[in-house]
């Protein structure tokens, strides 16, 4: 009886704060937000604006804050304190209680400290904050609700070698001695999720769309040679969403900003996207991995999820499907149509394998993958498109999101727009794309052999199982194509082949202008002919950083008596941030017998010191991965790699445990973890030591 009465109680307090909501609504929030980059906390001096709807006794702001001091209560119109008023701090909420009533505008204020658990994340000189998915409440009082909009207007005092990029325009920079204070101002409403602030030591590259909207593409000082290939098509992306949704730009102004340690690969916050360091290239590696998705994608959310925002995760189609679409006609616009189709083949081919196997999932299904959301919720929108034509599927977009400017929308909501607009019942087609979890894998299919160059790629990929000599002119056409997508399958089908007989297409590759078809060469062929080692050798300059790294290490491999000329010749290669080349390079120059005997030491320690928390967790992973492989697992090393199990980055995370985990078995290890174990201050690495070494 004692558990069902509390039961009874929580869930009375939850439902009288969901009615809470109803009977107030949060119109602003400002804060000073001070970082502190040594506590790695924040200190904020903090107002919200309330406006009573209903007779209430409280209000509240979630707050999973640790100090809150200073507080009051006043009416907004003459500032005068409400007498009886309380604010307090009490399961991760403020409370503010008194006599409200309806109409009555009032202004909480107070001062607060916290040192976050996640959501705002201080990584060297660098501080990001993430809301989606991880509650604004953690640094910022806020409603923790996408259905609450509010105006959000940020200040943040730093050293004046700091620059602060938060949401909206930046409407003051007071510099006072070494101290810079940057104030921001929100004109419209937003989620919470949607703020943000990013601090660092940067610099900006200042362009404009043809509409006339201020774009910010922000850098780190010192990376000014990446500038261009990082944002590359910037303008361009912006003028073709901008015309073809048909809605003006919502906001002031777009900030693009790269950090370290990113949790996901970009982030579209209100006027200010977030985006991983690991996207800032040079020219070699725009062509290898390049923004330019992720940059269309985080853009394109800014009118849909955040000019109109879902109601529920069961109406996420309308953020991730939305903006995956318009991110991939920006780069069929870019890049033509073979591209654009060759995604969309691929994910095709993802989306009915788990269809087939059973595992496909409704669109409508707030519990659905990101493959289902993003990919399957692309082919849903160009489904839609063929049904209603280009020119009805424009206005229906267009009129959905002038209907729930910054407000909230569901399924239901867009569906009534698009019917409403185009006069076509669309119960059928939710039925077929919406709510059934198989993949139309055979619309599809007609969908994508419109394509000349679809049919061309079935056509080869038909003769996987055909002998070679039955197929060696249709593989040699496919090389010199021209086509990156044919050639490269045409490499990948010689694998395994009689060298005799592969050799004169492997050569025609390895002479191919496609950077993919060569690279498939370096991918496939493990162990080089000496007929074409002098070709092979020509990878180690290509246009590719991936080539090149593939190619060092098949010479390498291949030709042991010309280790030390290959290892020579790429001394002075990074490669990408992550110097995945240099990486290499380091481990390969330890291992080889007799080269440079008296630097091993030297190398052995650089490749040590990229393991640690200096570095981004990508350097890092490949550090570890390496230093692991050739058994190189001292204190040093193992204090990084306990580090970065309990690293805010989950893959990074638990790529690092399941390292760890597999040096258990050596008793030198557990000895060296219990001794980290006893020295450690960190509570996260202590829990996690504890119950690893007594499993």
């Amino acid at each position: 009886m004692k558990y069902w009465f509390y039961w009874i109680f929580f869930v009375g307090w939850i439902y009288a704060y969901g009615q809470q909501e109803q009977n107030f609504d949060v119109n602003q929030i400002a804060a000073i937000i001070t970082p502190d980059f040594q506590e790695k906390s924040i200190a904020a001096a903090y107002t919200a604006d309330f406006e009573i709807l209903k007779p209430t006794t409280k209000v509240y702001l979630d707050a999973r804050i640790d100090t809150l001091y200073d507080a009051g209560v006043f009416q907004i119109e003459d500032k005068r304190m409400i007498e009886g008023a309380s604010v307090v701090l009490e399961d991760d909420k403020v409370i503010i209680s008194g006599d409200f009533k309806p109409d009555q505008n009032l202004t909480v204020s107070f001062k607060y400290k916290v040192k976050p658990k996640q959501t705002l994340y201080f990584f060297g000189d660098q501080m990001w904050t993430q809301g989606q998915g991880k509650y604004t409440s953690y640094w910022l009082p806020s409603i923790d609700d996408m259905t609450d909009k509010i105006e959000f207007d940020l200040s943040i005092p730093l050293p004046a070698d700091y620059v602060a990029i938060s949401n909206g325009v930046l409407t003051d920079k007071e510099d006072d001695e070494s101290i810079s204070h940057w104030h921001f101002d929100m004109e419209n409403p937003m989620s919470s999720y949607l703020v943000m602030i990013a601090v660092g030591k940067y610099d900006k590259q200042q362009l404009n769309s043809s509409s006339g909207i201020p774009l910010e593409n922000y850098y780190l000082k010192g990376d000014e040679a990446y500038v261009e290939p990082t944002y590359r098509y910037t303008k361009e992306i912006f003028d073709f969403l901008e015309g073809k949704i048909g809605v003006p730009y919502p906001w002031p102004n777009y900030k693009q900003v790269p950090v370290r340690d990113f949790l996901y690969a970009g982030m579209e916050n209100t006027t200010a996207t977030v985006f991983s360091s690991a996207f800032v290239v040079d020219s070699i590696g725009f062509n290898d991995k390049n923004y330019v998705n992720v940059n269309a994608h985080e853009l394109a959310h800014q009118w849909f999820g955040n000019y109109v925002t879902e109601v529920s995760a069961a109406d996420h189609w309308l953020h991730e499907g939305f903006a995956s679409y318009y991110a991939l006609l920006a780069e069929r616009e870019l890049f033509g149509d073979d591209y654009y189709y060759w995604k969309l083949f691929n994910t095709a081919e993802q989306l009915r394998s788990r269809s087939d196997s059973g595992k496909g999932e409704a669109l409508s299904n707030p519990k659905a993958s990101s493959l289902t959301f993003y990919e399957k919720g692309t082919w849903a929108l160009i489904a839609l498109d063929e049904l209603l034509g280009t020119f009805d599927f424009d206005r229906a977009i267009k009129a959905y999101l002038e209907r729930y400017a910054f407000n909230n929308a569901t399924l239901d909501d867009f569906f009534a727009v698009v019917a409403q607009v185009t006069g076509k019942d669309m119960t059928e087609f939710r039925k077929q794309w919406i709510d059934q979890t198989s993949f139309k894998s055979a619309w599809a299919l007609d969908y994508l052999t419109q394509s000349e160059f679809i049919k061309s790629y079935l056509s080869l990929e038909a003769l996987r199982k055909e002998p070679l000599d039955a197929k060696q002119s249709a593989l040699a056409t496919a090389i010199g194509s021209s086509n990156d997508y044919l050639g490269q399958e045409a490499v990948f089908q010689l694998s395994g082949e009689p060298m005799n007989l592969s050799l004169p297409l492997y050569t025609a590759a390895l002479a191919d202008e496609q950077l993919l078809v060569r690279q498939a060469v370096a991918q496939s062929l493990s162990s080089i002919p000496l007929a074409i080692k002098s070709d092979f050798e020509a990878l180690l300059s290509d246009d590719s950083y991936v080539t090149q790294e593939m190619a060092l290490y098949r010479l390498w491999s291949s030709f042991p008596q010309d280790r030390s000329k290959y290892l020579d010749r790429m001394a002075s290669a990074l490669g990408f941030k992550e110097k995945n080349i240099r990486q290499l390079w380091l481990t390969l120059a330890i291992v080889t017998p007799n080269y440079k005997q008296d630097q091993k030491r030297e190398f052995i320690k650089e490749l040590m010191s990229y393991a640690t928390a200096n570095y981004s967790f990508e350097t890092r992973e490949l550090a570890l991965n390496y230093l692991t492989e050739i058994q190189i697992v001292n204190e040093s090393v193992l204090l990084s790699l306990v580090d970065a199990c309990v690293h805010p980055n989950w893959r990074f995370r638990s790529g690092a445990r399941e390292l760890l985990k597999r040096q258990m078995d050596n008793p030198l290890v557990k000895n060296l973890l219990e001794e980290i174990l006893a020295g450690s201050s960190n509570e996260s690495e202590r829990n996690y030591l504890r119950n690893l070494l007594n499993e």
